[in-house]
């Protein structure tokens, strides 16, 4: 009777640190279990170097949504942005490639704007800046070609 018991206690144990390693897999993976509500927007950069799928979105430092593919389009990086139903972007919103810190990865800052007529699901950002390419500062300045 005592071993089924501590079985019992075991196997509860066992299922409950299951349960928690997979909360923490979809927080710290930042997965969307249960689909939020979310619109795609195009933007196409120049150069999207660095820039990741699942790289973050963000407006003033808040994350409002995520990058879903990024694509070559007719010599242009083509940028799908996954962003949060109730931001409202406008035509006249400019999405920048920015990086956090000196060597750190790469996100998409969007300024809103609000003159401009709303942007709808399937939309594209007109006005965007490609990120600064550190590599290549540092190669024009090793060989003189920096102004």
């Amino acid at each position: 009777m005592e071993k089924a018991k501590l079985e019992l206690v075991v196997g509860i144990f066992v299922l409950l640190g299951i349960a928690c390693l997979g909360y923490l897999s979809v927080k710290l993976g930042k997965l969307e279990v249960i689909g939020s509500h979310l619109y795609d927007v195009q933007a196409e950069f120049t150069s999207a170097s660095g820039l990741k799928s699942g790289a973050t979105v963000e407006i003033a430092g808040v994350e409002v949504g995520r990058v879903k593919t990024i694509l070559l389009k007719d010599d242009q990086a083509m940028v799908v942005l996954a962003v949060r139903d109730g931001i409202k972007l406008y035509s006249d919103t400019i999405a920048s490639i920015k990086t956090r810190g000196i060597i750190g990865e790469k996100y998409v800052s969007l300024s809103p704007g609000g003159g401009g007529e709303p942007l709808l699901a399937g939309g594209k950002i007109r006005d965007t800046e490609a990120g600064l390419d550190l590599e290549e500062l540092v190669s024009q300045y090793i060989h003189g070609k920096v102004n």
